[in-house]
């Protein structure tokens, strides 16, 4: 992974953007005391860089219907991989059936309620950010989804009772 440079006016303009996406590059330059070319050029560097991912709507999920937030521990099935893959070698055929992880991963990425999933180190193989409506509407993707998929071996859920803090915002050091 490529770290990119970053001087202090880079720093600032990012910082900038992640308070306010939407504000105009003439915006953009007087906040950082710089006149609108070199500060757009600056910009198309960070995202031609990939610094800047996306510019995107941050919704209010209260104000929408989900106004249930789960943290969910999934524990898959542990396969040996390199003793399926030994087998099929032995047996002069191709291991052609994905891995778990890769099942799962694919898989995750189809449920709408799951907005975030990470593989993690521990006990748990992913942790899932699941936005959903109701206890009602969680307990559907838990037992028609979640619990359903092959991989899955154990789940803990914990629910959030209070938004304390919440930022997209990374720390610009």
């Amino acid at each position: 992974m490529t770290k990119i440079a970053l001087d202090k006016t880079d720093r600032k303009i990012l910082s900038i953007l992640q308070a306010d996406g939407r504000l105009s590059n003439q915006d953009v330059a007087e906040q950082v005391a710089l006149s609108p070319s070199p500060c757009l050029r600056r910009i198309k560097r960070l995202e031609e860089a990939g610094v800047i991912r996306q510019y995107v709507a941050l919704l209010d999920p209260d104000k929408i219907g989900l106004g249930l937030l789960a943290y969910v521990n999934v524990r898959l099935e542990k396969h040996n991989e390199a003793s399926a893959h030994s087998t099929a070698r032995v047996l002069g055929a191709q291991n052609t059936q994905p891995s778990p992880r890769a099942d799962f991963a694919e898989s995750v990425s189809q449920w709408p309620e799951v907005v975030a999933c990470y593989a993690m180190t521990g006990e748990m193989d992913y942790l899932l950010r699941v936005h959903v409506e109701d206890m009602e509407h969680f307990s559907r993707f838990m037992m028609a989804t979640l619990l359903r998929h092959p991989a899955v071996l154990d789940v803990k859920s914990s629910f959030a009772l209070q938004r304390v803090k919440d930022t997209t915002a990374l720390p610009l050091v």
